[in-house]
């Protein structure tokens, strides 16, 4: 229990110099039925990655591809009982520590302190769906001290992506797929019956003390909320994502530092809006995809106004600026053309893009239909929406802007990714 206490008090003010970049994070309502979890074609999880155990790891494990993982490349990981992976060496902390830790990549899909060795707890598996998929399965676990009156059931899937539309050797996605989560903390991080003290951390880490991603409600009880929420739309309203988190690792970088791999909204059910939280480094350009139609109004609520837009080439590529007044937006009388980065004079923060040809028939639920770049004039949290503007083409009618709905119950936290400042092109 002593070395418990001490590794709760080890320094943490390394991890207070923080220049945060640019994600999102939206919410679903609670359905009782989060995302299933993958498991082999014989429908178990696969093999054991470890007896029973609390803060122990697996022996050193091959991955049957290559993954470029923020510039390094690894074919071997470790799997750790306390919720994550890692490609260094085992990693035994039980209370989760701010990303980023330096000197050791990791993926956490649920960092807190795990405890397989109560009757009734279960286990963690390792497995593979197919060559090009490998499932790590936190099957119905505990926590410290050997407690199961609460239990977790989350998975960590990393599939291979390696020449799949053109991509590069090492690319791959990273899923955290979350069916159950009721508990969030172990007695020895300061938590009573699973909650409260120092709650789980879930994301990722370079290990180079610069570049991290970490889910919304992390270090919060809110990291429950997780089974409830997503970051990939579907295309089916019958279909529930709740639960499952997406992330595309393309030539090493992670989502919305190129336009090709940009940041993707979700849309919540009934609310016209597309829902960002985001940080930004000064001159840093962020690229974020919503669905559009004929045109679409930005809003920054709060956080560093907008400096400059990059639009892409969609009909004839010209594209009416509207800006807005304090009652209305209004036209400009500026044009901006497609790929040519435009800058305001100043700062704003409400703008329009109008003059999307109809005969585009851009889809407004299609999430892969604009992709916009955005830099902002300072640095620091960005929360925003996006509102389409729509025509109906029967009837030819292409209407004002719609009202633009304030961040609210949709969003219930950050999501944050850390990496070095790169002025905009």
């Amino acid at each position: 229990m002593n070395r418990r206490k001490a590794e709760n008090n080890k320094d943490t003010s390394k991890f207070k110099k923080i220049l945060l970049a640019s994600v999102i994070a939206c919410s679903f309502p609670a359905t009782g039925q989060a995302i299933s979890l993958l498991t082999e074609a014989d429908g178990d999880f696969g093999e054991l990655a470890m007896p029973s155990n609390d803060d122990g790891s697996s022996s050193l494990l091959n991955l049957p591809f290559d993954i470029n993982f923020y510039g390094n490349t690894f074919n071997q990981f470790y799997v750790n009982n306390n919720g994550n992976v890692s490609f260094n060496s085992r990693i035994g902390s039980f209370t989760p520590e701010p990303f980023p830790v330096a000197a050791q990549p990791m993926i956490a899909p649920f960092w807190s302190d795990v405890d397989t060795r109560c009757d009734g707890c279960g286990e963690v598996y390792v497995g593979s769906v197919n060559e090009d998929t490998v499932i790590v399965t936190w099957n119905d676990v505990g926590f410290y001290s050997q407690n199961n009156t609460l239990t977790n059931n989350y998975q960590l899937v990393l599939r291979d992506m390696s020449g799949e539309g053109g991509n590069s050797v090492g690319d791959f996605d990273i899923e955290f797929r979350y069916d159950r989560l009721e508990w969030t903390t172990g007695d020895a991080s300061g938590g009573t019956d699973g909650i409260g003290g120092t709650p789980a951390q879930a994301g990722f880490d370079a290990g180079d003390d610069v570049n991290f991603f970490a889910l919304p409600g992390s270090f919060t009880n809110d990291v429950l909320n997780l089974q409830n929420t997503s970051n990939v739309a579907s295309s089916d309203p019958l279909v529930d994502t709740s639960g499952l988190w997406s992330f595309s690792i393309r030539q090493g970088t992670t989502p919305g530092e190129t336009p090709d791999n940009p940041l993707m909204p979700v849309v919540l059910p009934d609310d016209p809006d597309f829902h960002f939280e985001f940080n930004v480094d000064l001159d840093e350009q962020v690229f974020i995809d919503p669905p559009v139609a004929v045109g679409y109004d930005y809003e920054v609520q709060s956080g560093p106004g907008v400096l400059s837009v990059l639009l892409p080439d969609v009909g004839d590529g010209i594209y009416d600026l509207w800006l807005w007044n304090g009652i209305d937006y209004v036209d400009s009388g500026i044009d901006i053309n497609a790929n040519s980065e435009y800058f305001f004079g100043s700062a704003v923060t409400q703008f329009s893009i109008r003059g999307i040809e109809t005969d585009a028939l851009l889809d407004p639920n299609d999430t892969t239909a604009f992709v916009t770049g955005l830099t902002f004039d300072g640095t620091g949290t960005v929360v925003m929406t996006q509102t389409p503007v729509t025509v109906d083409v029967s009837f030819g009618n292409v209407p004002e802007p719609g009202s633009l709905a304030l961040m609210g119950a949709g969003l219930f936290g950050a999501t944050w990714i850390r990496r070095r400042s790169r002025k905009a092109k």
